[in-house]
């Protein structure tokens, strides 16, 4: 059970561990990276093209390399706003590894 995009990968798949409190970890950080707004702007750039294989997670983490995680939230917010949703970011990747035991507790 739960939504799709929030499961964490060892639910589906033992190859990446057992079930644990780390597969609710994984779920937080896809809140978080959706409580930044970056979700519905991905939704929003893919709409025009026939990608769906677009994996959110991977999207934002490759904007985020290249120091381009500014181009996620546009011009709408103030540098601060900007510092603040970087950090969300952050937090919502380091949730959102592959390994369960490199997530946070």
């Amino acid at each position: 059970r739960g939504t799709a995009g929030y499961i964490a990968p060892e639910v589906f798949s033992t190859n990446f561990g057992g079930v644990s409190h780390k597969s609710d970890v994984y779920s937080y950080g896809m809140v978080v990276l959706e409580m930044t707004g970056a979700r519905n702007r991905e939704k929003f750039e893919n709409s025009g093209s026939n990608n769906s294989s677009t994996y959110f997670p991977d999207w934002i983490y490759k904007d985020f390399e290249r120091g381009d995680i500014m181009r996620i939230f546009g011009d709408q917010i103030t540098e601060e706003e900007g510092n603040i949703a970087k950090k969300m970011v952050l937090v919502g990747l380091w949730c959102i590894q592959t390994n369960p035991s490199h997530r946070p507790t």
